[in-house]
């Protein structure tokens, strides 16, 4: 495909291709791109594939101008759960005509087509919809009159700025994310250095979520862990960049009912062996060298690794373009002008940008602006064991509680789930832990007089247990409208939050999908699974309850 006319002069240019296959179009694409001095800054392909887990797939590339989303999807729902606006359509292999409308709901205007072996038809569908075909042959222009949906404006360099709040994973990743995009960003930071809150455990575990339906959870959990899996390689991979191991996850199953119900969800989702594998007995016995009972889920590509690391690997690829402003203390939020201030309690202005991400995990409940939001802080307490107590492990375990194999001498059990905001060690928890890990190993002995070791955190946890990614809504200037995308926001005001326990997931998914929102890039995720992480749901969800009651 010959695009050199068509996106030049272009700031961004987005391919839809109905036909992945081996790649070898789309490589050629992007080397077309690197060749041409008169290319757009950022060149967008979006394919249908096959051979992947259901859904979409952010695919991490080694140069920035380049993003690549692959969706695992019939070509329908890939066109109904799409956030992109295509300038090119490349067509291969459609069967039928439903696909014109949906298509032409979402070309950018001017796009150009091309199809391969269409018929008169598919030919009709399409010109019905505003597509003027070139003679006979296979390609169209979009000629379309009809209302187009708003395209996101080119933010101009000067206004490529942002200031995010909280260096943890979620900080870290916004970040990485924007650098990368040419964004110069302040990060404010309230302790002296990264990770210090709940993203500074020692260990925390990577897996994905499981569901016989399938539901969002679910789905929104599997993209996010293996966009961690691809961002880390990219990073220097779990076990090099980033401390820890990619050493395999067992969840064991709870009791006979959970397995059984795990077995008919190996039936039927028909899972690739690397990303998870249903154990009987005496094959997770076989592996874990302890009891399992009521056999487990292996998930290979799962492991632990140390958050703190994660946070320096992604901080380390900002380069110049991140202004690290640690041990600024408590700041609050002002708006002057076309900027948002970061005042610290002197009144000291600690940085300004246009554009604000609020990562400060529950802290967000004591900025004026995100308040309202229904979050809530988790306390939880890891113990820190002496692997001398335990039992060598080969991979984490995990079923209520978790164990991660050693480290340094030192494996990480727990981790409670408490309401008080009680910051200190304490005996009562640690018990917790131990009787739990007791379980998970089957021996009453294990760690037996362990002393009292570990660490407190408190998990930011959104009454839906499903992260906060996007721009800010206005609580207080709501109004009465029953649409998200028309509920008023706060300008230049977005969240990371509400990452409760899979911190080292979400971070990366999450930091993609808002800078695709700030750049008006193909979204990395359905439109259905956006609208859930959306923090304006909450003001929905207030608004019905209220009508209810």
């Amino acid at each position: 495909m010959d695009l050199g006319a068509h996106w030049r002069g272009r700031e961004r240019y987005t391919v839809f291709d109905t036909a992945y296959g081996g790649g070898a179009r789309v490589r050629a694409l992007q080397d077309a791109w690197r060749a041409d001095p008169e290319r757009p800054a950022r060149l967008h392909v979006v394919a249908l594939t096959e051979g992947l887990l259901p859904g979409f797939h952010r695919i991490p590339q080694d140069d920035p101008g380049l993003t690549l989303t692959l969706l695992a999807a019939p070509l329908d729902e890939a066109l109904a759960q799409l956030g992109a606006q295509p300038d090119y359509f490349h067509l291969q292999g459609i069967a039928g005509t439903g696909f014109a409308r949906p298509l032409a709901r979402i070309a950018a205007a001017g796009a150009r087509l091309h199809a391969e072996g269409l018929d008169g038809e598919q030919r009709v569908a399409l010109q019905a919809q505003g597509f003027v075909f070139d003679g006979d042959s296979g390609s169209a222009s979009f000629a379309s009159r009809k209302p187009r949906l708003p395209v996101p404006p080119v933010l101009p360099a000067a206004q490529k700025r942002a200031i995010v709040l909280g260096a943890g994973l979620a900080g870290s990743a916004a970040c990485a994310s924007l650098c990368a995009r040419g964004w110069q960003v302040s990060l404010v930071e309230r302790h002296p250095a990264p990770a210090m809150e709940a993203s500074g455990n020692l260990a925390g575990i990577f897996m994905p979520l499981l569901s016989r339906d399938d539901n969002i959870p679910t789905r929104l959990t599997r993209a996010a862990y293996l966009y961690a899996l691809r961002t880390w390689r990219q990073l220097g991979g779990v076990g090099g960049a980033i401390e820890g191991e990619a050493c395999g996850v067992l969840q064991l199953a709870r009791d006979a009912g959970h397995a059984e119900v795990s077995r008919a969800i190996a039936r039927e989702a028909h899972y690739p062996a690397d990303f998870a594998r249903w154990l009987e007995r005496p094959e997770a016995e076989a592996l874990l060298g302890l009891p399992a009972p009521d056999g487990g889920w292996l998930f290979p590509q799962g492991g632990w690794a140390r958050p703190g690391s994660v946070c320096e690997a992604m901080l380390q690829s900002c380069g110049d373009r991140l202004e690290r402003r640690f041990g600024a203390g408590t700041v609050e939020l002002v708006r002057e002008g076309e900027d948002w201030l970061a005042k610290s309690e002197d009144g000291a202005t600690v940085a300004r940008a246009p554009t604000v991400v609020l990562a400060t995990g529950a802290g967000a409940r004591s900025l004026a602006q995100s308040r309202a939001l229904p979050l809530a802080a988790l306390r939880g307490q890891v113990s820190h064991l002496d692997n001398g107590s335990l039992p060598a492990l080969p991979l984490v375990l995990c079923r209520e509680a978790y164990l991660t194999p050693a480290a340094g001498g030192i494996a990480c059990a727990g981790a409670t789930y408490d309401l008080d905001a009680d910051p200190q060690l304490r005996i009562a928890s640690h018990e917790e832990n131990l009787e739990r890990l007791r379980g998970l190993v089957s021996d009453p002995a294990a760690a037996a007089g362990a002393p009292l070791a570990g660490r407190v955190g408190f998990r930011c946890v959104a009454p839906d247990r499903l992260p906060l990614v996007g721009r800010l809504p206005d609580f207080a200037a709501a109004g009465a409208t029953e649409r998200l995308r028309d509920l008023p926001r706060h300008p230049g005001l977005h969240a990371l939050l509400g990452y409760a326990s899979r911190g080292l997931i979400w971070a990366p998914l999450a930091a993609e999908l808002l800078a695709a929102q700030l750049e008006g890039e193909p979204l990395p995720l359905e439109t259905a699974l956006v609208d859930a992480l959306d923090p304006a749901r909450f003001v929905l969800r207030a608004r019905r309850r209220a009508v209810l009651l």
